[in-house]
């Protein structure tokens, strides 16, 4: 490991020892009226804040049953501080404007025992949020069913079924149980083809295969294909791809396949991580380059794991772009920082002339919790536009 990479590194897990001091100064004393509750919150802060470093530092390596469970534990433990920490801040948030309430009035609003009840509604909060998130996260992925009106669709590909997995994240929770249950929903839907965009797995080939390979069960009348996500390359690309092509996946890397369904072509392209370059040089992303040579006038589906691609994708002619990475925000307080990276963050927008849809993720990342953002296994139908809809939008 670079000096670099390791001051980085320092500096992270300094910054999570800071948060954790700011939650326990803020909320521990005002719940000593209730010296077990504090204790058992100082003691979770305490725990907290070592498992969650480990958590990062062993996920990688979580083949051994004891790393997968110090992960489990450093994930849960991320989870639940998550919520603490935001909703601590919106308590001072509060706190601080009933203080500014009465400055300004002179009338103490809400009276002095808001400091403790407050402390108390946070935990309360915390542990519900974190049950709710659990639950929705761990349980199987909803099949959301989406029409996409596409201008001169020819009428052999009306009503062509494209089923998307997204940001699957394979890896320490995620295992080849969880798998087995995606592949068996999305084989009921008997889709004309799966499409797999990125975030598949958190480790490598090594650790990880057996967990992976139920993927080579899904049916479909023209296949699975599959591009890469910024997570793949974080776990070794190049060997991932080799793994799932071996498995029987078409993966597309900045290419395309003509389908011919019903004696139409349907041209299914697709591109590298918008970031894959940063990895490997010859991955860099390029959606013209995926879509250059496709048959003229035949319908362009694009397969790109970051919503970002748009702008080129419909610049290179694209009809329909098909992407994750954002998991809807998944939990507080990520949801808010999406929008600072991707134009969109869920669900189906028009990037000019071209439809672009986000999968909200059929797992998910890091913590084993969703809150009010449901997990997905999206059925996309391909449907005729109507007069106005497949005319320009900014």
């Amino acid at each position: 490991m670079s000096q670099r990479r390791r001051l980085h590194r320092s500096m992270f897990f300094g910054l999570i020892g800071l948060v954790h001091l700011y939650v326990g100064v803020r909320l521990v004393p005002a719940l000593l009226s209730a010296p077990w509750l504090a204790g058992l919150l100082g003691a979770f802060l305490l725990a907290s804040v070592v498992l969650m470093p480990a958590s990062m530092l062993l996920r990688r390596q979580s083949g051994s049953g004891r790393a997968r469970l110090a992960v489990w534990a450093g994930l849960l433990c991320m989870g639940l501080f998550s919520s603490l920490f935001v909703l601590t801040l919106a308590r001072d948030v509060a706190l601080l404007a009933r203080a500014g309430v009465f400055l300004l009035s002179g009338s103490l609003w809400g009276g002095p025992g808001l400091v403790p009840v407050s402390a108390y509604a946070v935990v309360a909060a915390a542990l519900a949020m974190s049950a709710i998130g659990f639950f929705m996260a761990r349980r199987p992925p909803a099949v959301l069913r989406v029409d996409v009106p596409l201008a001169g669709l020819p009428a052999e590909l009306h009503g062509f079924r494209i089923a998307q997995l997204s940001d699957v994240h394979v890896g320490p929770t995620i295992r080849a149980r969880q798998v087995r249950a995606m592949v068996n929903v999305v084989n009921r839907l008997e889709a004309d083809m799966v499409a797999l965009t990125g975030d598949l797995v958190d480790g490598s080939v090594e650790d990880l295969a057996d967990h992976v390979r139920p993927l080579a069960q899904l049916v479909s009348r023209h296949g699975t294909f599959f591009v890469t996500g910024n997570h793949e390359y974080y776990a070794g690309a190049q060997a991932w791809v080799d793994f799932l092509r071996e498995a029987g996946l078409r993966v597309l890397l900045n290419e395309h396949a003509v389908l011919r369904h019903g004696g139409a072509p349907l041209v299914v392209a697709g591109i590298a991580d918008y970031g894959a370059h940063h990895f490997l040089p010859a991955h860099r992303s390029d959606p013209a380059a995926a879509l250059a040579g496709a048959p003229p006038g035949a319908p362009k589906l694009l397969l790109a794991h970051q919503p970002r691609s748009c702008v080129a994708a419909a610049e290179a002619g694209a009809d329909l772009q098909l992407s994750g990475h954002t998991h809807g925000g998944q939990f507080l307080p990520w949801n808010f920082f999406v929008p600072l990276q991707q134009p969109f963050v869920a669900g189906l927008h028009r990037v000019g002339r071209m439809w672009l849809y986000i999968n909200r993720g059929s797992g998910y990342w890091g913590p084993p919790t969703r809150f009010g953002v449901p997990s997905e296994i999206t059925l996309l139908r391909l449907v005729p536009a109507g007069p106005d809809q497949g005319k320009e939008q900014s």
